[in-house]
């Protein structure tokens, strides 16, 4: 499909419990879905061949072939043996010819049907499940299902092969349709398992529940099992369907937790891998770090013992492998290597935890990399609502600034999406209502769905001491605005400036001010381009703060230089 199109992956309807914790993880061409008791596998390399149960299932890395000319390499055989997934080398498989193995599964035909995609335009009517889809009476197919969209219908094809000139026709009320493309390795839906549950000699047992998984060293890893939340997983290397412990095997699974000898260990609240390297566990109260392979001369360490992570997604790396996260002081920097921990708040915002005020069982905090812009996310969101505090940390100019959303676009999922097409490459914003955003700098209003919202912005300059003997004031005779834009083919000329001057014997009775709305000694609303006519305020005393805003509607603002005159006053 082309890029930056959304393909609806129907199977998925309704099989997962968005009111309990998600998360997501890729491997092996897959995308693994870690939710609770709910553990499900979004298969994008296999194909899926339908038959009769099996008697002897075939084993992963067998070789199935069928008439010579069709090739697959088992990956995955359901617990009820009806289904066998795998990578198709060579050829089409068809529902006619026998299908044979190099192991000693037994030989069958998958007379149930081969997992296909039909493409066409939007039907008029969706064909229901169990219609039978017929192509030139020779070819048949038994729906599945068709998505919102009513473009795709997914089935298992059990007769022929269907093509992109004839018309097909349903046994039910659905439309008839041409396809467009006829695919028989769509996207594939099913339970993630072991390769059998019956057999756990021989490969193992995985945990009853999980909210957290990650891909590290080749390995599926799960942890945040309620009833054991110390503990962590890994299956075998390569093989997500073996979580077989065994001490023999440098390829095997391995449990673990993150105590000392004879300690529990620590909740674990995040999985954090960086490449094959380092595993970094994010836990309620410590941070540690696995370096290598746990079976293979791999060897855990404390980053820090004192300091917890929020949650799953309450961390991101940057372009230079720093890791940076939201805990239980404020936010953190882990820099690359993972030896030590810096809190950049602890100066700058040290009441963000108590204002924040998030709980991971009603709070979900997320942080992205942003690629395009050199700076992090943080959006901290209420569940329930969507309100939210969020912020933006620049990494060019080390600095916080703080934002809020529309409530339906409170952040639930952050994701940058690194297109090979500059133009898709954005980071994705994953919302309340629904809806998946980005950030466009062009905008002046925010998307709230059918409608659009004003954005409010306002930046306070540096609170200036108009005298440089501390005891005396200082008399502000004038000041001048220039305002951004005026130039052909330059910037976006800015829109109109509403100022606010506000002036005090101390820095600190100003910024209060400013904070509480305070009136303010003087204020105005500038507008066009360029430098302003002079401003004739005369306002004394020690300190004065300057604050700068715009409310309106599809507006924006931008100014180049403020410049004033003072002169000295008296004593204070």
């Amino acid at each position: 499909m082309a890029a930056g199109t959304m393909l609806e992956l129907a199977g998925a309807s309704s099989d997962i419990d968005t009111s309990d914790q998600l998360n997501m993880f890729e491997a092996f061409q897959k995308v693994f879905v870690v939710n609770g008791t709910n553990l499900k596998v979004a298969d994008f390399v296999n194909t899926k061949l339908n038959h009769g149960e099996l008697t002897t299932q075939h084993i992963k890395g067998d070789i199935l072939t069928q008439d010579t000319d069709n090739k697959m390499v088992v990956d995955f055989t359901n617990t009820a043996k009806t289904a066998t997934y795998g990578y198709v080398i060579a050829g089409t498989f068809d529902t006619t010819n026998e299908v044979t193995g190099s192991g000693s599964g037994t030989a069958f035909t998958p007379d149930v049907g081969i997992n296909g995609m039909l493409t066409h335009a939007a039907l008029t009517t969706a064909h229901a499940a169990d219609d039978i889809l017929t192509q030139d009476t020779t070819h048949k197919m038994t729906v599945e299902y068709t998505d919102t969209a009513k473009t795709h219908t997914y089935g298992r094809i059990t007769a022929g092969t269907f093509d992109t000139t004839n018309e097909v026709t349903g046994s039910g009320s659905g439309t008839a349709f041409i396809p467009s493309t006829v695919d028989t390795s769509p996207p594939l839906w099913y339970d993630w398992t072991t390769y059998d549950t019956n057999d756990e000699g021989t490969y193992g047992a995985m945990p009853e529940a999980a909210y957290l998984g990650c891909r590290y060293h080749g390995r599926c890893v799960l942890s945040g099992n309620p009833d054991y939340p110390n503990q962590w997983y890994m299956s075998k290397v390569a093989d997500p369907w073996n979580w077989l412990y065994s001490s023999v095997d440098p390829l095997t699974g391995v449990a673990g937790n993150l105590g000392d000898a004879g300690d529990t260990g620590d909740i674990v609240r995040a999985l954090i891998p960086y490449k094959d390297d380092y595993l970094i566990f994010g836990c309620a109260s410590t941070i540690s770090v696995l370096t290598g392979d746990p079976a293979w001369g791999g060897e855990r360490n404390t980053i820090d013992s004192t300091v917890g992570m929020f949650g799953a997604n309450s961390w991101c790396f940057d372009g230079d492998g720093n890791l940076y996260f939201y805990g239980t002081g404020g936010i953190y920097k882990v820099p690359l290597g993972f030896r030590s921990v810096d809190n950049l708040t602890e100066i700058t915002l040290p009441n963000l935890i108590d204002d924040a005020d998030a709980d991971p069982s009603t709070h979900r905090v997320t942080m992205a990399y942003d690629r395009k812009r050199h700076g992090l996310s943080i959006c901290i969101t209420k569940l329930a609502d969507g309100t939210s505090s969020n912020y933006w940390y620049d990494l060019q100019l080390k600095g916080f600034f703080p934002e809020s959303y529309p409530d339906e676009c409170g952040v639930y999922s952050l994701f940058y999406y690194p297109a090979n097409n500059n133009d898709l490459a954005d980071l994705l914003v994953g919302c309340k209502d629904g809806y998946i955003r980005k950030f466009n700098e062009a905008a002046k209003d925010d998307n709230i769905g059918e409608t659009n919202s004003s954005i409010s912005s306002y930046v306070t300059l540096p609170i200036e001491h108009l005298s440089e003997d501390d005891d005396r004031e200082g008399k502000l005779t004038s000041l001048t605005f220039e305002l951004a834009g005026g130039a052909v083919g330059g910037n976006n000329d800015t829109d109109k400036v509403d100022y606010e001057i506000h002036i005090a014997d101390d820095a600190e009775t100003v910024l209060e001010d400013i904070k509480n709305s305070e009136t303010a000694f003087s204020s105005g609303t500038l507008t066009g381009t360029g430098r302003k006519n002079r401003i004739r305020t005369r306002a004394r005393g020690a300190s004065l703060g300057l604050k700068l805003s715009n409310s309106a509607a599809s507006s924006s603002f931008a100014i180049n230089k403020i410049y004033g005159d003072v002169k000295p006053a008296g004593k204070i």
